[in-house]
């Protein structure tokens, strides 16, 4: 075996999902989109297919190390099976052999039922993108995954947050979804996938709950932070005083606490732009969703108003990074402010 060592995976794993494509395809590509669900999407291929061929091993390769020779060992019969299932990651590193390699290969088992499968991962771009439209001239299919322009056209991180409920049979309240999205975002998918996972194996209600969420959620600063910032833009000053002071007892980072009211106050500076005009909801880089409730909470709030807490909350995060200040002061000052939508 050449400089692409292989990794061989006798042992099964469990079964994450189904084929998305042709499922008589031998070859597939994955193709672009965000990198987590396009490993996820790609495994759960070669899953969906070694479930069906439990005589077949897996093989998985990386097209950075790999060699021709390296690929047609994985793809041949072996002592132990004669067959495999290969996912193949970076194709669009392939060098020169290995991608005539790989389109030889599925020219010459294209409808062949006996043939070891292959399932490509591309990241998307127009690197390698002759190798790509090679291999679905020879007869390989395409699987492409959404990227975060897509996400967002069908909902964004919330609408996606319900779906991975439902792809475990089970159902989420939107301010549930709602919180996850907001504290999760667009750049930790499999975060929020593995949290997802968690509700649903620790509780058996359905819908899931925002009390449920929370109360899993509840050593996350961030969490925590955004209980407090809601809290004071309903107007509830006190409340949110006592759950700040609460959050300080526990061991919560003032610093994290800022750092939520900041998002909190951003949110309504862009809302509140968009609904002027001033800026798009492009241009605002928030969710559909997200703009229209920070939206329903812009009554009587004014620029200066506005302006006046950002101000406010600029002084609390100094006296967070100062010795000898006192961070729980500065911070119920930014609450009360916030509650009293900016005005002394």
């Amino acid at each position: 075996m050449g400089k692409g060592a292989m990794t061989m995976i006798v042992q099964r794993c469990a079964h994450i999902g189904t084929m998305g494509v042709n499922n008589d395809a031998n070859c597939v590509i994955v193709f672009g989109g965000i990198e987590y669900l396009n490993e996820r999407e790609a495994r759960a291929d070669i899953r969906h297919w070694l479930d069906n061929h439990r005589d077949a091993d897996f093989i998985e390769l990386d097209a950075r190390t790999t060699e021709g020779y390296d690929f047609d060992e994985a793809v041949s019969p072996s002592l132990l099976s004669d067959r495999a299932g290969v996912l193949l990651t970076h194709l669009e590193d392939a060098d020169e052999p290995l991608a005539k390699t790989l389109v030889s290969y599925v020219k010459a088992t294209e409808g062949d039922p006996n043939a070891s499968a292959v399932i490509m991962r591309h990241a998307g771009g127009n690197k390698g993108k002759r190798l790509v439209d090679d291999l679905k001239r020879a007869g390989a299919a395409m699987q492409k995954v959404d990227d975060i322009k897509a996400l967002r056209e069908k909902g964004g991180v919330r609408n996606f947050t319900i779906g991975e409920f439902e792809r475990r049979g089970r159902r989420v309240e939107p301010q549930a979804a709602e919180q996850l999205a907001a504290v999760y975002g667009e750049g930790n998918f499999g975060e929020l996938c593995a949290m997802v996972g968690q509700l649903c194996m620790d509780f058996t209600d359905d819908p899931i709950t925002l009390d449920e969420v929370n109360q899993y959620m509840i050593a996350n600063p961030q969490v925590t932070g955004f209980n407090v910032a809601d809290a004071a833009l309903a107007g509830q000053g006190a409340q949110a005083v006592v759950m700040l002071r609460s959050a300080l007892v526990q061991g919560v980072d003032p610093i994290a606490l800022v750092g939520a009211l900041a998002m909190k106050l951003r949110s309504l500076a862009k809302a509140s732009a968009v609904r002027a005009g001033t800026i798009t909801d492009a241009e605002a880089k928030m969710p559909p969703w997200l703009i229209r409730k920070t939206q329903r909470q812009l009554a009587g709030w004014s620029s200066q108003s506005l302006g006046r807490c950002v101000r406010r909350l600029a002084w609390a995060d100094e006296q967070c990074k100062t010795t000898g200040s006192d961070p729980a002061y500065a911070l119920e000052r930014c609450v009360e402010l916030i509650a009293n939508k900016g005005v002394e």
